[in-house]
């Protein structure tokens, strides 16, 4: 099992896609088996996906990314990355479908449809990889688990754009969609070594959902959320209750929920109150059920810059796996994180290579994240990162 990544900061997007994927298959050897593509919307999906299917790109996966797109080289704004996987001893397939009016249907033909397509019916994948559109991931990530079963780590990152504009986009081979799902089934010949965390740790400001409808937060311990909230950060959010987008104003306090714990060490995934309604409701990228134990979250940028390449580190360590043996990654990082660090995240992709001992990785920046705890719980989240290694036996 080889790997390598490659990307292009050209504006003109067939031939971004030339340089790149020329890049990748000199560097395997021949094409790829597995083909992971990232573009910003700089990059129309479409076009993307044209130059590559014409180049001949098998069983590729593509989406958008916030802003920029990130390798080991480096972040590179406007961008595109290309993350291939040359594996004759291994499968890879991917499958698609609209999310429409039921996103756990779609799911469970898409993930279907992918293993048809890896070859494999009847067969259980090491990794399932997905993309989709913000709006319904846990429903998916319920559909893939129909299907599957809860034990196979299903990973990825929800397509995103530049402006929360609704200018995101997935594509296959076959199309380019805007509100669908693309599910990748990896068998590698090797094995995967994972990890999804957060840089945020929990605080004593707690209660319970009463009211909820989807991903409006309306009430806590039967008061109006945004009054709970707005007391619960002090003051951090001058005029919440006034309404109106709070995104970047509580990057640093989202609102967690405990999923399992390690010994005494909780961990949590998040939500990331995005507006707040006049009704006093806060609208997130995550789903609430009424029961929901919240927990207000707190983060610092300090921590926030120093989280993905720990995680990096974790994924080895959870599994014992040593830095040579990685043959490349794949990299999540949530677009608010990202937007928060500015500048910094160059030095933070160099310090995710020195945690992959080199190796080839692909990184995007994303409306939600989607990944398996050391516990084994698949969930989707907010201000989360994830990385997922493969690893040659």
């Amino acid at each position: 099992m080889r790997t390598a990544s490659a990307h292009s900061v050209e504006p003109d997007t067939s031939q971004a896609a030339r340089t790149a994927y020329a890049a990748v298959v000199e560097a395997l050897g021949g094409p790829p088996d597995w083909l992971f593509v990232q573009s910003t919307v700089a990059h129309a999906g479409e076009d993307v996906r044209r130059a590559l299917v014409e180049l001949g790109a098998p069983a590729a996966h593509g989406s958008s990314s916030c802003t920029s797109v990130m390798t080991e080289a480096g972040v590179h704004a406007g961008g595109l990355a290309l993350f291939g996987v040359r594996d004759p001893d291994g499968a890879y397939g991917v499958g698609t479908a609209e999310l429409g009016a039921d996103a756990r249907a779609a799911a469970e033909r898409a993930v279907s449809a992918a293993i048809d397509d890896a070859g494999r019916p009847g067969e259980v994948p090491m990794l399932v990889w997905m993309t989709a559109a913000p709006g319904h991931e846990e429903a998916c990530i319920a559909g893939i688990e129909a299907v599957l079963g809860p034990d196979v780590p299903i990973v990825g990152g929800s397509a995103a754009d530049d402006e929360i504009a609704g200018g995101w986009y997935q594509w296959t081979r076959a199309a380019t969609h805007a509100e669908a799902l693309v599910v990748s089934v990896l068998f590698p010949s090797g094995r995967v070594a994972w990890a999804f965390q957060s840089g945020y740790t929990p605080t004593p400001r707690r209660g319970k959902v009463t009211r909820a409808e989807a991903r409006t937060l309306l009430e806590i311990d039967g008061a109006p959320a945004a009054t709970v909230y707005d007391a619960w950060t002090e003051g951090a959010l001058p005029g919440v209750r006034a309404g109106g987008n709070v995104l970047s104003e509580s990057t640093l306090f989202p609102l967690g929920r405990r999923v399992g714990g390690i010994g005494e060490v909780a961990y949590y995934r998040l939500a990331h109150p995005a507006v707040v309604r006049a009704d006093g409701g806060i609208d997130s990228f995550a789903s609430f059920e009424v029961g929901d134990d919240l927990v207000l979250m707190h983060g610092t940028y300090e921590a926030l810059a120093t989280r993905p390449a720990r995680v990096a580190e974790d994924a080895l360590g959870f599994s014992g796996v040593p830095r040579e043996a990685v043959a490349g990654a794949l990299v999540v990082m949530c677009a608010g994180c990202m937007l928060a660090l500015g500048g910094q995240i160059d030095a933070i992709a160099a310090e995710i290579r020195a945690a992959l001992g080199g190796a080839p990785f692909i990184g995007c920046f994303t409306f939600g994240e989607q990944g398996c705890f050391v516990g084994g719980e698949n969930r989707h989240g907010n201000l989360m990162i994830s990385v997922t290694a493969l690893v040659r036996t």
